[in-house]
């Protein structure tokens, strides 16, 4: 069956961190993968999947931060949009890459609609 809404990587080690925003994801139109590390959500890359968007976590298990995987996936699938969520203040936050959007935790709704519409995520059903 082909997919119809576009997917979506939510890596978050936090576990309802990572529900509540695979929720929002799915409410705001796409297919929704989770992943609680960095290695876990580049395995979903590396399948092949079509993958639209990383929604990334910066503090990360397993010695790859959601920065790192942010440029590695920028780097390998630049087609990729990224947003990069953190509780830690933006200026403590390495650089993030060219094509993404750093998010102050809570990312709320309307916030991450902004988000999605600035990175012109194709296809993100966003009405």
């Amino acid at each position: 069956m082909p997919q119809t809404r576009p997917l979506a990587v939510v890596a978050e080690d936090e576990i309802l961190l990572r529900m509540e925003t695979a929720d929002l994801l799915d409410r705001l139109g796409f297919e929704v993968l989770e992943a609680g590390t960095a290695a876990a959500a580049l395995r979903y890359f590396e399948q092949g999947e079509d993958i639209a968007l990383l929604h990334t976590d910066v503090q990360m298990p397993g010695g790859q931060s959601g920065v790192d995987l942010a440029h590695e996936v920028a780097r390998r699938w630049p087609s990729v949009a990224v947003i990069v969520c953190s509780g830690t203040p933006p200026r403590e936050v390495p650089p993030v890459p060219e094509r993404s959007h750093f998010l102050s935790k809570p990312c709320i709704e309307s916030v991450v609609r902004k988000a999605l519409r600035a990175l012109d995520v194709a296809h993100a059903p966003l009405t």
